[in-house]
């Protein structure tokens, strides 16, 4: 199965607590931190929920 990369690039300050969830469900903690997960359509549900929040790539 494919990967994919995923970067937080923005704060989850005032954020609600649903969509910091979702980040540490992704395994994002720290700012600049990337994490591979599998392209699943769960992962990418989640990403949709806060992609104003991550970058994702495609991992080579």
């Amino acid at each position: 199965m494919a990967k994919i990369k995923i970067t937080k690039v923005r704060s989850d300050i005032n954020r609600n607590g649903k969509q910091r969830r979702i980040l540490e469900a992704l395994g994002l903690r720290k700012m600049s931190q990337t994490v591979e997960q599998e392209d699943t359509a769960a992962i990418r549900g989640m990403i949709n929920k806060v992609k104003h929040l991550v970058s994702v790539e495609e991992a080579k």
